[in-house]
This record gives C-alpha cells, sequence and structure tokens, in this order.
C-alpha cells in the first residue's frame, strides 16, 4: 500500500510539474493575457479604473458608465491563435481577435458635436462635456458591427518564462476596438 502511494504521490508531482511547464510557453501566455480581458481579471480592471479616472470630462456616473460598457466589450472579446515561432529567447505568437469596432463611432459622435455645438452646452452656455460623454456612450452602445485584427504578440523568455513584450498603443486600440487603421 505505501508503494502505491509512493508511486501514486509520485505521479501527481510529475503532471503538476509538466502542468506549469505547458504552461510555460508563448502561446499560453498570449492566451493567458487576452483571457484576462475575457474574465476582467483585476490587472485589466485596474487599468481601466486608471483609465478611467484619468479622463477629467467624465464625472462618476459616466466613469462608472463607461466602465460596465468596457466590461461586456472585453467579455464578448473573441481571439484565436494563428502562428507561433520560437526563436532562442524570442518568440512571436500570432492572434487573431474579434471586437466590437467603435472607432467610426466615435469619430461620428466628435463630428456631430463640432456641427452641433448648441446641443451640448451647458446652462452657464459653456459646453458641457458631460453632456457629450453621455451623448457619446449612447452612441458606442449602439455598435454591433465587429472588426477582426491580427496582432502579433513578442515575447522574450526571461528566467525560463516567457514574458510578454509591451504592446503598441495601435494594438492596444484593436482590442479596445478603437483601431481607425
Amino acid at each position: 500500500m505505501k508503494k502505491f502511494l509512493l508511486i501514486m504521490l509520485s505521479s501527481l508531482f510529475i503532471l503538476t510539474g509538466c502542468d506549469s511547464n505547458m504552461d510555460n510557453t508563448p502561446t499560453k501566455r498570449v492566451e493567458a493575457f487576452l483571457g484576462n480581458y475575457q474574465s476582467l481579471d483585476s490587472s485589466v480592471m485596474e487599468d481601466l479604473d486608471t483609465v478611467l479616472t484619468s479622463d477629467t470630462s467624465l464625472d462618476a456616473e459616466d466613469r462608472e458608465g463607461y466602465k460596465e460598457f468596457m466590461k461586456k466589450h472585453y467579455q464578448d472579446l473573441k481571439y484565436e491563435i494563428k502562428d507561433e515561432k520560437i526563436d532562442g529567447d524570442k518568440a512571436t505568437v500570432d492572434a487573431e481577435i474579434t471586437v466590437r469596432s467603435y472607432a467610426s463611432a466615435v469619430a461620428d459622435a466628435e463630428n456631430y458635436k463640432s456641427e452641433n455645438e448648441a446641443d451640448f452646452k451647458g446652462e452657464d452656455g459653456q459646453t458641457d462635456t458631460a453632456l457629450f460623454s453621455k451623448y457619446r456612450l449612447e452612441e458606442l452602445e449602439k455598435v454591433k458591427d465587429t472588426e477582426t485584427y491580427t496582432i502579433t504578440f513578442n515575447l522574450t523568455k526571461e528566467n525560463d518564462e516567457w514574458k510578454l513584450e509591451e504592446l503598441s498603443d495601435e494594438d492596444l486600440n484593436k482590442i479596445n476596438g478603437l483601431y481607425a487603421g
């Protein structure tokens, strides 16, 4: 019986070791990164909160509206890994992502604002940024069209761990549905 338990524990240790090593591939790192958006990981939500808090045109209600909007956007993100290339301690992973495409809605809202300034004036006659923020969010929420983009993720192996390199603003805009390329 002791021998059986020892063999089972050894097998468990070997399997556990293999699992953690199997998670240490460039593809698995990219899947984890994109999965963090879909699962609304705390790091993604902290970054979103930082961006929303820094936008002084949003009041607390607008920030919450945009936060809920982006949470849904992230949960709806779809991706498929297309290719992985490893060259020593460098790797690239091509992923195809599908997200709702907001770039034209943002541009249309800005155009509408510039052509209809009176619609966004407060009682004091000044432009009311909160009115425009609410309008823009309403327009964004109407978007149903999706766009598919390919992002090439670059990774570097450091201390036997694959690390994602920082994404470009262009690639972040793709993830956020704001790419206007």
